[in-house]
């Protein structure tokens, strides 16, 4: 829910380990990476029973192909600083925060009797819409994702109601509040006010969920009439409940957790390979870890049973994110060294040549980088990049503000990879016998629907107005 905690309570840039200079780096260094995409886009279409039985062995093989690669260019040393830094200022507590959501999560029950018809499925969507910007979509997606599985069931026809999910709940229903999407807590911990973007953009998310539930509607109603009978029947009607309460207040720790460490700084912290790990954060750690511990031990086992709960969707997301994590390294190196480095494109295309900010580039780069990167670091990239000054981004360059929210928030939907909980709904989903599409098919479904709103926001003539020059 809120992964890029780490990133922005690092006291040092965490977008490449001191003594990596992303300047001396050419494309080459960004292979390691673009074949791990291609892997985990490729490998379950191409050898499925391959790739599930040695996704991680794939993984870290392109992981150790980056690391090869800085340890030529730069020494081992700078290498194993690089890697230590990634781990534990980044990965370690975005894979934290992810396994004490997932697992407290896991534990609510809902249960009785839900058919998946066209009302129940747009009732939930809107539901988890909501409920996002509030408990996080990582929160809201695995409290919902298993009703609206089990509703679905019998249905012949039940793929685009997991792909609409993914996308309203897992990505834009977190665009009101920090505690929302990893990127919106980026900015508030580097100073951007908590209720901005709920007071900048929330015509925009009313707009985008209003339009993709029509549309949801639309193609589920089609679909449910073309069901055969059999597909239809329901089962013994039983009251809907809810189970494993004792997870709702956990969820409120966890998000005051995050809170807490984000005010609290004691100014204690050690020193790894450069890379200072400070107290606060380690304590926030260790309070997550308490905090699952205690949903295992309170939640009755039949909660979990009755859920479908396992451990292989977040093992899963672990073992591929912890490659990602690595073999993005050179390539943020090589996105932080600005005008010197292999993207100085980049700075190009979101600067006009009086230096304003072009909005509408920075709204459609953020958005496709974060659909194929982790959307917290790109978030930060573009934050910096844009001047880093929260107060003068809050105020003049409002507009620049919002375009690198919405794009870091919205289009982390394109692709599976573009923010956690997707790929774990994707993977709970399929592991109860829903038929996933693959990298592509989904990115193309999801594309279909998302770019022509995509289109609309660039040219909606709604305050914050996204400039072109």
């Amino acid at each position: 829910m809120l992964a890029a905690a780490a990133l922005a309570l690092a006291p040092q840039p965490a977008l490449a380990a001191a003594g990596l200079d992303g300047a001396a780096m050419g494309w080459p260094y960004a292979f390691p990476f673009a074949g791990l995409l291609l892997s985990i886009a490729l490998g379950p279409l191409l050898l499925p029973k391959i790739w599930h039985h040695h996704y991680g062995k794939i993984a870290a093989g392109w992981a150790a192909l980056a690391l090869a690669s800085i340890a030529w260019l730069a020494g081992g040393m700078t290498m194993l600083a690089a890697f230590v830094h990634s781990m534990l200022a980044e990965y370690f507590s975005f894979i934290v925060l992810l396994f004490s959501l997932y697992v407290v999560a896991g534990g609510i029950l809902v249960s009785g009797d839900m058919k998946g018809t066209p009302w129940t499925n747009t009732g939930i969507l809107a539901l988890g819409t909501l409920m996002a910007s509030i408990v996080g979509t990582t929160g809201a997606a695995m409290i919902l994702v298993r009703p609206l599985i089990r509703a679905n069931l019998t249905r012949q026809h039940n793929t685009h109601v997991l792909i609409f999910f993914i996308i309203l709940v897992a990505n834009v229903g977190g665009a009101l509040s920090p505690l929302g999407d990893p990127p919106l807590f980026v900015g508030f911990l580097h100073g951007v006010d908590f209720f901005w973007t709920t007071r900048h953009i929330w015509l925009q998310t009313v707009i985008v969920s209003g339009f993709l539930l029509v549309a949801f509607v639309v193609v589920d109603v089609f679909r449910y009439r073309a069901e055969p009978p059999i597909g239809l029947a329901g089962r013994t009607a039983e009251p809907i409940r809810i189970r494993g309460l004792i997870n709702l207040p956990l969820i409120a720790a966890i998000i005051v957790s995050l809170l807490v460490s984000a005010v609290w700084k004691p100014d204690i912290a050690v020193d790894i390979l450069g890379t200072r790990l400070e107290l606060q954060s380690v304590i926030r750690n260790a309070v997550l870890l308490g905090i699952a511990g205690l949903s295992i031990w309170l939640t009755p086992d039949e909660h979990r049973e009755a859920n479908g709960f396992t451990w292989e969707p977040i093992r899963e997301v672990a073992k591929l994110f912890a490659a990602i994590f690595t073999a993005i390294i050179p390539v943020l190196a090589m996105l932080d060294a600005g005008r010197h480095g292999a993207f100085a494109w980049l700075l190009s295309a979101v600067t006009a040549p009086d230096g304003a900010p072009r909005e509408v580039a920075y709204f459609w780069l953020t958005g496709l980088m974060s659909a194929f990167l982790d959307n917290a670091p790109t978030y930060l990239l573009f934050f910096e990049l844009a001047g880093g000054n929260p107060q003068v981004l809050m105020g003049e360059l409002s507009g620049t503000l919002a375009a690198i929210s919405m794009g870091a928030v919205y289009m982390g939907a394109l692709t599976y990879i573009g923010n956690a909980p997707n790929f774990m709904v994707a993977s709970i989903a399929a592991e109860h016998g829903i038929r996933m599409p693959s990298f592509f098919g989904y990115l193309l479904r999801a594309g279909a629907v998302l770019v022509p709103l995509f289109l609309l926001l660039t040219l909606l003539p709604v305050a914050p107005v996204l400039r072109l020059n």
